[in-house]
């Protein structure tokens, strides 16, 4: 029986293997405890991604941009401003770091109130009821339990043959903890991530180029995604597009030498920089978990593992949650969300499952972008050209007036369903505080909000929010979208 193999430490309900998930994750009741083992003995603290490596330092780092552009704005609202103001960028490390140690602390505090019992060992599964830690000094504990639940999230990718790519380069694992600017930087790759690391590094001043293969924010509504990057470029962020990277050398001077291909024309490009950053995918972290032995499906092509609606794998007993399983939202909120309700369901104490529909989620570019449900190509191909009413409309926030920035790309997109009330498919805006504003319109999704429950609704006056209940002209129409009047 699993129960009585030797070398067993632990007995226990389940065991959790994670890397990024806080601690209300995991909160099981009763004798139920779980066992949180960190897969690739990180030096990070409690949290994982999100605290570490991810949401948090990103947004704090997305704040200081901000506020550069704010002292600039300051200026036409009377604040009187020195003529040179500069960014230090040890100072703002220096505070992002010491919040999220904070936070790891607080983890672990909480795991400690919830009595749930944390050892930091790198974890591979012996059998479907057990699994094997080690510890930095290479001490073996066995655990078995009933139940082993898997979360291990994901890691930055670097290109694998381009040379010189991983030997120089960094990841956003690195951009968050540097203690020291990391100077002209190229960012290759055009995800979320690479967009909001350059956006914010051109935003404390920093020389930033992007270098996109292809397309920006792919599986994003792609005019939106145009909106967003003209923006970074009128605003000084250099875009190579089309272009893919040869190789990177460290030149004489320290500096490092990027030699591209780009692609349309076939011409060689050569430029130096401070730091390159790889922002070219994440891979899955299940590679050293022993999936294979104990034929835990993967999907060959990404890694990741196979998941059911209850977040079950092919294996009995064995579950997979956040980043890892194929086919997730690789956001936050939905793993801890996953995790909160498959942990009441492994104690009997709910059947309800994870709702994956109309995830709403937010980039924190230099011009915000946020949306919920479908872009306007996906509710295409679903319901066809002619099932689908796009209301649209761009605007100028009230705060831009006064600083007199441009507000070409401040933009609202509403896509329906074509006749009856006007089921609401996607959500999209751009602007100030644009997480803020939709946030509030995912719960309407939640409530199958339609464009006539949206009209219907009184706007918030003065706010950019307001801006979404007031929409009315439809691209169809052909008619001007530009928002006039207070």
């Amino acid at each position: 029986m699993w129960n009585h193999l030797p070398k067993v430490k632990y007995i226990l309900q389940s065991i959790v293997l994670q890397l990024f998930l806080p601690a209300e994750t995991l909160r099981f009741t009763g004798e139920t405890k779980c066992i949180s083992l960190c897969l690739t003995g990180t030096k990070w603290g409690l949290g994982g991604t999100c605290v570490n490596v991810g949401c948090i330092p990103k947004k704090l780092m997305h704040q200081a941009a901000l506020l550069g552009t704010a002292v600039k704005d300051a200026k036409k609202y009377g604040w009187q401003i020195p003529d040179t103001v500069s960014h230090d960028w040890p100072t703002m490390a220096e505070a992002v770091h010491n919040h999220v140690k904070s936070l790891n602390w607080g983890h672990r505090v909480q795991l400690q109130d919830k009595k749930v019992k944390y050892m930091n060992l790198k974890g591979s599964l012996v059998d479907e009821h057990t699994v094997r830690g080690l510890s930095k000094a290479g001490k073996e504990t066995i655990l078995t339990a009933k139940n082993i639940v898997i979360a291990t999230g994901g890691r930055p990718k670097y290109p694998t043959n381009i040379p010189g790519a991983a030997e120089h380069g960094i990841t956003s694992d690195d951009i968050f903890w540097l203690k020291k600017s990391p100077g002209k930087t190229l960012v290759v790759g055009a995800s979320y991530v690479a967009l909001e690391c350059a956006g914010f590094l051109k935003g404390i001043g920093l020389d930033t180029t992007v270098m996109v293969r292809s397309i920006a924010l792919r599986g994003f509504d792609q005019q939106m995604a145009g909106l967003v990057t003209e923006y970074m470029e009128a605003h000084g962020t250099r875009f190579a597009w089309k272009s893919v990277p040869n190789r990177v050398d460290k030149v004489s001077s320290g500096a490092l030498q990027v030699t591209w291909t780009d692609t349309q024309t076939g011409s060689e490009h050569k430029d130096t920089f401070d730091s390159v950053l790889w922002a070219v995918g994440r891979a899955p972290e299940t590679k050293a978990l022993g999936l294979d032995k104990l034929g835990v499906q993967l999907n060959k092509q990404t890694g990741k593992i196979v998941v059911g609606p209850d977040e079950s794998t092919s294996v009995p007993n064995i579950y997979a949650f956040g980043d890892i399983g194929e086919g997730r939202p690789e956001l936050t909120p939905t793993a801890i969300k996953a995790g909160k309700l498959l942990a009441r369901r492994l104690a009997g104490q709910s059947t309800e499952l994870m709702n994956y529909d109309n995830v709403p989620t937010t980039v924190f570019t230099p011009l915000e972008y946020s949306c919920v449900g479908l872009s306007e190509e996906e509710a295409e191909k679903r319901h066809g050209k002619d099932g689908i009413e796009i209301y649209h409309a761009f605007y100028k926030p009230l705060e831009f007036t006064v600083a007199e920035r441009d507000a070409s790309q401040c933009y609202i997109k509403v896509v329906c369903e074509q006749g009856g009330t006007g089921k609401i498919l996607g959500l999209h805006f751009t602007g100030p505080n644009a997480g803020e504003v939709a946030q509030g319109f995912a719960v309407g999704f939640q409530c199958g909000a339609t464009y006539s429950h949206l009209i219907q609704t009184v706007g918030i006056h003065p706010t950019c929010a307001e801006e979404m209940v007031k929409v009315h002209i439809t691209k169809r129409s052909g008619l001007d979208a530009t928002v006039t009047g207070c």
